[in-house]
């Protein structure tokens, strides 16, 4: 099988489908790592950053895979499961 949809199919993603998504998860990380950062040396900034976009990240992607893996013909119409 093709390293580079192998993966992607496992979650049902196209490989551009999976770039995009695994691309905005690590922009989202990368910033949300700087606010981290800036929270250590400047304790009242981004108090709740970190872990709220933990939560999000972690729900997005829980949720697309179980809405996908339920009624994969429902995704594109927002219907949640």
């Amino acid at each position: 099988m093709n390293p580079f949809t192998s993966h992607p199919n496992t979650v049902g993603e196209t490989y551009g489908e999976h770039l995009a998504t695994a691309t905005g998860f690590g922009g989202r990380m990368i910033v949300a790592g700087f606010a981290c950062m800036l929270h250590g040396v400047f304790p009242f900034l981004f108090v709740t950053t970190g872990s709220s976009t933990v939560r999000h990240l972690h729900e997005v992607m829980i949720t697309h895979r179980s809405r996908q893996r339920a009624a994969p013909e429902l995704i594109d119409q927002g219907a949640y499961i």
